[in-house]
């Protein structure tokens, strides 16, 4: 019922029917309009406030913030488990990392590519085990967005973390040993034009590297999802 509840307000707010700076309704009076106890009203309105939708005022009462309009950007590991999504999350990744890749060959420092060496390294060291893998393809893409001089892509790749690479087990799934370690030396093919096009300070070069490499995994996963979509109908 506190779901519920929660669900209900929430939609209120962003939906501007109670605009930002408005008084909440109180308690009482929330308990009566939606027949539910004071304990579920309690729990959903501290529930509005830690998501910052709502503000206490000192002998006023509780008001809707002035912030409220303002959804911060999610990706949840949850959405990333349908292979639809992953194909979104790549589309975004196609944008901001030729871009991303194009900077770092500019302004990259001599520690950086230290830095992105290790990751690629790493990577090679641990490529029989995908989630150590996984964790060392991030690491790879971090380094990079730290060789752009710019905390903003530090941020946004540290925000989607694990949620960056999709699951190896996504795209190679009930396929050999074979199959992964191919699939491995062709990711680590494209990451190793990167980093050379990022040493060689380079711009044009990385973007086109880094293109190559999303356009690669983009079409990978459309493939593959055009191929259980004709065996879904075929069934």
């Amino acid at each position: 019922m506190t779901d519920d509840l929660f669900v209900k307000l929430e939609a209120r707010i962003r939906s501007g029917a109670m605009p930002p700076g408005s008084r909440f309704p109180t308690q009482k009076d929330i308990c009566a309009a939606e027949s539910v106890s004071r304990t579920v009203v309690r729990e959903a309105v501290a529930r509005l406030a830690a998501q910052g939708l709502t503000t206490s005022r000192q002998g006023s009462g509780v008001f809707v913030a002035e912030t409220a309009a303002y959804r911060a950007f999610q990706v949840t590991r949850d959405e990333l488990s349908e292979l639809a999504d992953v194909i979104k999350l790549l589309e975004m990744r196609l944008a901001v990392e030729t871009e991303m890749a194009a900077l770092a060959a500019a302004r990259r420092t001599t520690a950086d590519i230290g830095l992105i060496r290790e990751a690629l390294q790493e990577m090679a060291d641990v490529s029989h085990d995908p989630a150590a893998a996984a964790r060392a393809d991030i690491a790879f893409h971090l380094a990079i967005a730290r060789a752009t001089q710019n905390d903003y892509y530090v941020r946004l790749i540290d925000f989607l973390g694990l949620r960056l690479v999709p699951p190896r087990s996504l795209y190679l799934e009930g396929q050999s040993d074979a199959a992964h370690a191919a699939y491995a030396a062709l990711v680590r093919a494209e990451h190793d034009a990167i980093l050379e096009a990022i040493v060689r300070m380079d711009p044009e070069r990385a973007r086109g590297a880094a293109r190559r490499h999303m356009q690669e995994s983009l079409s990978r996963h459309t493939e593959l999802s055009e191929t259980r979509r004709l065996r879904e109908k075929a069934g």
